[in-house]
């Protein structure tokens, strides 16, 4: 009998002859292939909107009177399909009350800014459809991921159901926009997601075993904090929306004071008061001014809370937190001086979607601070 290597397990003949067991995906690299797709999504919902905002300023709202999430994705091909739209458009308020003797070339503008702003929305829907598919076929979703990818979907789907009923308040009696309230919704809502998205890539980007590790580390006072600032920073977009949805950024240009005196003048002149909340041009610049002061206030006591960190990573975070919200202060302040202007007004509503991405991140860092060496 051959001698046998005194370490040499009996059997390993037959051993080396079975297959080895198949490799599990490596995690991480899952794991980052869906934060590119998620970034990807990041990047087109910021577009939108932006989009949205353009759409709103050019008064472009309004120019399709129907929602046809299949049939309108081709937009007019014919002479005679462009005279229909716009016969459909003559017969809303914002033509007869405010449009009448527009041209079909001047409708053909604003039709597609409108256009372009649903089309978008289709393509992040299919971009969120073909991406959840693959991951999902290849088996590369994480544990405990598949609802929350799947709820993004979900949230998308209902932006187009809330976009519509937005639009829907513009079609009747005398509203020559849409109604403030829905299109701070329909804003609110995008935020919500892009925050959604935002945050799944910062935890995407490391593994569970390290979010768990570093959750030994969190502050959970200024993780606390950090929630109710991101909070604040949400309540004045909505509120920002309803100085868009009635121009109220152009009621006044002048600043500390407005009109002079400290509260605007006729701020409760409608009936019944609240509707002086979303409708009075006045009021609503009034209390998204207000508002501004509270955010930068307490978004100044954070980062001094932060200052106090002992981890590079934390205080850098509330850093740049703070440098947007200084930047957003003052271009708030020129876009009122200067009438809010289509190019500072995007600016803007840009600097916001910063704001808010960036206050996400502080609380994100915050709760689960990276690893610091000693010498850190």
């Amino acid at each position: 009998m051959a001698q046998r290597a005194i370490f040499e397990d009996v059997g390993s003949e037959a051993k080396r002859e079975v297959a080895a067991p198949p490799q599990k995906p490596d995690a991480g690299a899952a794991r980052r292939a869906i934060s590119v797709w998620l970034g990807i999504l990041f990047a087109l919902v910021v577009v939108m909107i932006a989009v949205g905002g353009l759409t709103r300023l050019t008064d472009s709202g309004l120019s399709i009177t129907e929602w046809a999430p299949l049939s309108g994705a081709l937009p007019p091909m014919t002479e005679a399909d462009w005279q229909a739209e716009f016969d459909a458009y003559r017969q809303i308020p914002e033509y007869q009350l405010q449009n009448r003797g527009m041209s079909l070339g001047e409708f053909k503008y604003i039709y597609w800014w409108e256009w372009g702003h649903r089309q978008l929305g289709r393509v992040i829907g299919l971009v969120w459809a073909a991406g959840f598919a693959w991951f999902a076929i290849r088996r590369q979703i994480p544990t405990g991921w598949t609802p929350r990818l799947l709820g993004l979907g979900l949230l998308g789907g209902l932006q187009g159901a809330i976009g519509w009923w937005m639009v829907s308040s513009g079609l009747e009696g005398t509203m020559l926009d849409v109604a403030s309230h829905r299109l701070a919704v329909h804003l609110g809502l995008a935020f919500v997601i892009l925050g959604l998205i935002a945050w799944f890539i910062f935890r995407l980007r490391r593994l569970e075993g390290e979010l768990l590790q570093a959750r030994r580390q969190r502050n959970t006072g200024l993780f606390r904090l950090d929630a109710v600032l991101v909070g604040l920073v949400f309540a004045q977009i909505l509120m920002g929306a309803l100085v868009a949805g009635i121009d109220a950024g152009r009621s006044f240009t002048d600043w500390p004071l407005m009109g002079g005196q400290v509260v605007p003048p006729a701020a409760l002149e409608l009936e019944p008061v609240t509707r002086n909340f979303t409708e009075n041009g006045g009021l609503v610049q009034f209390n998204h001014r207000i508002l501004a002061y509270i955010v930068t206030a307490f978004a100044i006591l954070v980062f001094l809370r932060a200052r106090r960190s002992s981890l590079k990573a934390v205080r850098s975070a509330h850093v740049a937190m703070i440098h947007a919200v200084a930047l957003q202060v003052v271009l708030g302040i020129v876009t009122v001086l200067y009438a809010a202007p289509l190019g500072l007004a995007i600016a803007h509503q840009l600097v916001a979607v910063l704001l808010w991405v960036l206050a996400l991140r502080a609380r994100f860092v915050a709760g689960y601070p990276p690893a610091q060496s000693v010498r850190a």
